[in-house]
């Protein structure tokens, strides 16, 4: 199956929303962050978000696991709207992983006792079985060798990778990564954006806030662009590079493709 047909029959399962975000506002403080966001993300849809520094993107994506609080509109994931209701709010974050720019794992345990953490104390799991989960998820992301070690002993680019794992760990519906390579050495973030691409061919639904055009060509079912808070532009990678609408998107790609 080639890449074109896989991506036409992904479209096709595509018959449940995951995420429905309509008329959604944030401000901090004065600062009106996000302005009328309206987006619906399909299951086993792949979305990347791109747009200029301060444009709203990790915000829009923090949003969706209530890392930050939106002040108006709705945002309904799994078809549980983000309320100030304690148990939606815990329910949501069980079945969105996220992945930062940074790595955030805890340098005085080993990998597998990161990653092990959050099946034994969020979804009490027993420790034996949640360092089972934890392996599995260390050899999909190709670095099972590295779990007696500790974060300071690998590379940027093998702490991502552990991050993604351990998000896996949970077994989410939906993956948010911000940023994920602009942390890393250059060298580094093939490997990186690799293990995301083996997820995406796994069929899991997730949003990628990146400045990686060319993974956002390969694996992206659409490309949106952001600026002063709002979607400015989202279609297919296709037409997104080749047939720009919006000259707001034409000149970043200007910018950002040599």
């Amino acid at each position: 199956m080639n890449e074109e047909t896989a991506k036409s029959t992904d479209m096709q399962a595509m018959a449940e929303s995951m995420i429905e975000i309509i008329d959604m506002h944030k401000w901090f403080g004065d600062f009106h962050v996000l302005r009328g966001i309206d987006l619906t993300i399909h299951k086993k849809e792949r979305i990347v978000i791109c747009g200029p520094s301060g444009s709203g993107k990790s915000t829009l994506i923090r949003c969706i696991n209530r890392l930050e609080e939106h002040q108006r509109g709705k945002i309904i994931v799994d078809g549980i709207e983000l309320t100030n209701d304690l148990k939606n709010i815990e329910k949501i974050r069980t079945e969105v992983g996220m992945v930062f720019q940074h790595f955030n794992l805890f340098p005085h345990l080993t990998i597998i006792d990161n990653l092990a953490l959050g099946p034994i104390w969020v979804r009490k799991i027993p420790k034996k079985e949640a360092e089972e989960i934890a392996m599995h998820n260390l050899e999909k992301v190709q670095i099972a060798e590295q779990a007696q070690k500790y974060p300071g002993q690998l590379s940027g680019g093998q702490q991502q990778r552990v991050a993604i794992a351990r998000s896996l760990c949970m077994s989410p519906k939906i993956m948010l990564f911000d940023e994920p390579t602009s942390a890393l050495d250059p060298e580094m973030i093939k490997e990186v954006l690799d293990a995301i691409i083996e997820l995406a061919q796994e069929g899991m639904t997730m949003i990628v806030v990146s400045h990686e055009m060319g993974f956002a060509k390969s694996v992206a079912h659409r490309v949106l662009f952001m600026d002063f808070g709002q979607i400015v532009e989202g279609n297919t990678p296709e037409e997104f590079f080749e047939n720009p609408q919006h000259e707001r998107t034409k000149l970043f790609l200007s910018q950002i493709l040599h």
